[in-house]
């Protein structure tokens, strides 16, 4: 039977370029647009508000269960958390630091995982993340894992935090990219791997026009 509603999954380290890729794929083919990792810097700024102690596998999953996260996309993609707008302060490193470590707890996991499959609705949807089609989405109809080098995936992360006037440290940046990688990649429930089926393009020389086109090309 012919999938009623398309997937399209884009996986990949952090700093490959899913998201802009991802965003740019939704709004040509009119689908809706799934940024797991937004879901998990979201309950990574829950907690870091409610006070939770991130070692805490079932605290932190209660968090996940309660929390009420909402997807607004206009021109641009707007996070409300508990009814507040929390976009620009998902994208600090140390939220991004709290979200890698909680993501490794299988409870949290489960916790979060119908709220991502409820992003699936006609006319398509496009689910940029770590295990989109491994885990969440494994019937997806199209599957992607976009990577790229450490180096120039650390070198777009410094510009990006440079072009929002914060201070940050290339070196730093690099070392925090690194140890991110090893716990996606040696945690035990869904580490980062490339799902069966997946076209895997290396975006480290391309822009993001060039891997957009050779996503699509990917679709009838």
């Amino acid at each position: 039977m012919p999938d009623p509603i398309p997937v399209l999954t884009i996986d990949g380290p952090s700093g490959a370029g899913k998201g802009t890729v991802s965003r740019t794929i939704a709004k040509r083919l009119g689908w809706h647009f799934l940024d797991s990792g937004a879901i998990y810097r979201a309950l990574a700024r829950a907690v870091m508000t409610r006070g939770t102690d991130t070692g805490d596998e079932q605290a932190v999953a209660r968090v996940a269960s309660e929390m009420d996260l909402e997807f607004i996309c206009d021109e641009d993609v707007q996070i409300q958390l508990d009814g507040r707008d929390v976009t620009d302060s998902l994208y600090t490193e140390e939220c991004g630091r709290v979200a890698s470590k909680i993501a490794a707890f299988p409870a949290v996991r489960r916790a979060l995982l119908e709220k991502q499959r409820a992003f699936r609705k006609s006319p398509g949807l496009v689910a940029d993340g770590r295990d989109m089609g491994t885990v969440v989405f494994p019937e997806a109809s199209y599957k992607v894992f976009l990577t790229a080098t450490p180096e120039e995936r650390a070198r777009r992360r410094f510009l990006q935090l440079k072009g929002q006037g914060l201070d940050v440290n290339l070196d730093q940046i690099i070392k925090d990219l690194e140890e991110r990688d090893r716990r996606d990649r040696e945690r035990k429930e869904a580490p980062l791997v490339a799902a069966k089926g997946a076209v895997e393009i290396d975006s480290s020389a391309l822009s993001v026009e060039e891997v957009v086109d050779r996503v699509l090309a990917l679709l009838p």
